[in-house]
């Protein structure tokens, strides 16, 4: 296609589909087959194409603009991460496109598959969404500087926190006030191509809590959609056993409202009959007044905007992992 710009036409001829199935996967990646999808997006890439509005209105590389993925609707937290980045960038000229999607619990989405080529970025955040293979090996082949934050490849630069060692502190702080049998209301995976923050959090706080002698049985976990009412019921099951749990260790503040509604509807008292720690220090936990494990969601915001634009000034320089410190704020329900 030397000298001609290519379109939508010698794409969907070199993918064998059609024009409009072409637009879908662009545009509305959800209504294709991944299989479809991979196909599209894979001509488009070899052929190096740019749909027509922004061949017009961003004709050259260096457009100013940078994309943030994340499930921000599902995660209040990521709002505040996002406050981080639009701090660090108040003097810059650059401008932030936010893509939201469904949740972190599942792999990569459609959207993120097609966003290289929806959107014409410089950069791009990626918040708590691990990469299914192909769509990091796309981003490789496109050059395009990427960070991931809350997740973790050795292929890319990324700005995590030590999840494990979260655990591992409820696990210390439960102990040591007297708590041996132990339960813990997590997150279920809609994938297990990885492994999540709730997986972290709870190896951690199970290790820790069996080399002090501490419980926690198999059947005292309980892995739920991120829900109050989800996490409220299965607290109240916990609560319903024989040898019932005297603390429980929820991953995050959302999940542990929800245990906290489970031991107050059967008039239990917080933390005498039941001590209840949660994740995030976020609205919810100050709140309630919930012990928690604080994240530094506006510094991760920060650095990994400062990784961003390190990549897109410092092309091909070797991947960084930076993991930020985590601590455990003890408030009434402990």
């Amino acid at each position: 296609m030397a000298g001609n710009r290519v379109t939508i036409y010698d794409v969907a001829t070199a993918a064998g589909v059609s024009i409009s199935t072409v637009s879908l996967a662009l545009n509305s990646p959800g209504r294709v087959t991944p299989e479809t999808r991979r196909k599209v997006l894979a001509a488009a890439d070899d052929l190096g194409f740019v749909p027509k509005a922004d061949a017009v209105t961003r004709a050259r590389r260096g457009v100013g603009r940078i994309g943030v993925i994340a499930p921000f609707s599902s995660y209040a937290s990521f709002a505040r991460r996002l406050n981080g980045i639009f701090a660090s960038l108040h003097d810059a000229s650059l401008e932030v496109v936010v893509f939201d999607v469904e949740s972190a619990a599942t792999t990569a989405s459609p959207l993120l598959a097609s966003l290289p080529i929806a959107q014409r970025l410089d950069g791009l955040i990626i918040m708590a969404l691990p990469l299914e293979e192909s769509v990091a090996q796309r981003l490789h082949r496109l050059r395009l500087p990427t960070v991931l934050v809350d997740s973790l490849r050795d292929d890319f630069d990324c700005v995590s926190t030590d999840d494990r060692g979260g655990g591992e502190l409820v696990a210390h702080h439960l102990v040591d006030r007297g708590h041996l049998r132990l339960g813990f209301v997590g997150e279920e995976q809609r994938s297990h191509a990885y492994v999540s923050s709730s997986e972290r959090r709870l190896d951690g706080f199970r290790s820790a809590a069996a080399a002090r002698g501490a419980t926690l049985a198999d059947d005292a976990i309980r892995l739920v959609t991120h829900d109050v009412d989800e996490a409220r019921r299965a607290a109240d099951e916990l609560l319903s056993r024989p040898d019932p749990p005297t603390a429980v260790f929820a991953h995050d503040d959302l999940l542990a409202a929800g245990v906290l509604q489970a031991a107050r509807s059967r008039g239990l008292a917080v933390p005498g009959q039941l001590a209840v720690v949660g994740f995030d220090d976020s609205d919810v936990a100050m709140a309630l007044g919930l012990t928690t494990v604080r994240q530094p969601f506006e510094e991760s915001g920060r650095a990994g905007i400062r990784a961003l634009l390190d990549q897109m000034t410092n092309a091909g320089a070797p991947s960084r992992h930076t993991m930020l410190r985590l601590s455990l704020v003890q408030r009434a329900t402990t």
